[in-house]
């Protein structure tokens, strides 16, 4: 229980224990008293989902993001995958079960303050074939799905890179495995990331080469300088990183961001496979 606690980032016992009832595919058991329902669209509601997914390796989630190419670490503690998760188009429209990806939104201590929903498609690697195969739940503002978030650290040392969706940070993860990564999952909610030069120093947006992406940048450039942290654009060739690596291939990407990091922070990743060269 020790090592999964440990593994898996949990705060407690309880959490392991599940996590091995999980995998294991041992019965629930039944408890005489239920917990009340939580609010509707609350970060509780967003929390007990979370906690009723299991690891994605080996799901669906994976095959959805083993198809366009990202070909890095997945088994991330902000990602679970749910087989039913229920889905209505409308308040009048009938409720649908689909398998979904959930992807944990926190803060910088770390809390789950929401989730976002990614409904699959049951046959294929790809999303349902639904109205809006997305959907958000609780409070996402200011916070994001973290992989390998940075922790603080001296002013000198913390680095951080943040973008739009999951698929594209993964994309960078499969590249740049040792720098830390946050998805905002919008433009809109990467411009009002929370900034702390605490937690670090320099922040690289990864932005999408679109309009809504390129003022999500300048937001947080004028924010940043506010705030004391060196904020620095990484900038793909095609719509976003995820597109860049089913493009170009890990090489080319690779080649492609090397210009774009600043000389010291090259230097620090330069011991991941392929940068060797680059720095």
């Amino acid at each position: 229980m020790d090592l999964i606690r440990l593994n898996r980032d949990f705060p407690g016992l309880r959490e392991a224990m599940h996590e091995a009832s999980l995998f294991l595919a041992l019965p629930r058991r039944e408890r005489s008293r239920k917990a009340p329902p939580a609010p509707t669209n609350s970060p509780e509601a967003a929390r007990r989902l979370f906690r009723a997914g299991r690891p994605i390796p080996g799901t669906q989630a994976e095959a959805y993001f083993r198809a366009p190419g990202i070909t890095g670490y997945i088994d991330w503690v902000a990602l679970r995958f749910h087989p039913r998760v229920w889905y209505r188009e409308s308040e009048k429209a009938p409720l649908e079960a689909w398998p979904a990806l959930l992807a944990a939104v926190t803060d910088p201590g770390g809390r789950i303050t929401g989730i976002q929903r990614t409904w699959l498609d049951r046959t294929r690697p790809d999303k349902a074939p639904i109205a809006t195969p997305r959907r958000a739940l609780g409070h996402l503002l200011g916070n994001g799905v973290r992989f390998g978030a940075a922790q603080p650290a001296p002013a000198d040392a913390g680095v951080l890179v943040a973008g739009e969706g999951i698929e594209t940070m993964l994309a960078l993860k499969s590249v740049l495995p040792m720098v830390p990564t946050i998805a905002a999952l919008s433009a809109n909610h990467l411009a009002a990331l929370g900034l702390s030069p605490a937690l670090f120093r320099r922040l690289y947006v990864a932005r999408d080469n679109d309009a809504a992406g390129i003022k999500a940048a300048n937001r947080l450039h004028e924010r940043g300088e506010a705030a004391g942290i060196d904020v620095r654009e990484l900038v793909p060739v095609h719509s976003d990183f995820n597109a860049d690596l089913c493009h170009l291939g890990a090489a080319v990407l690779l080649a492609h961001l090397a210009p774009q990091l600043a000389p010291d922070d090259l230097a620090r990743f330069a011991h991941a496979e392929g940068l060797r060269a680059l720095a």
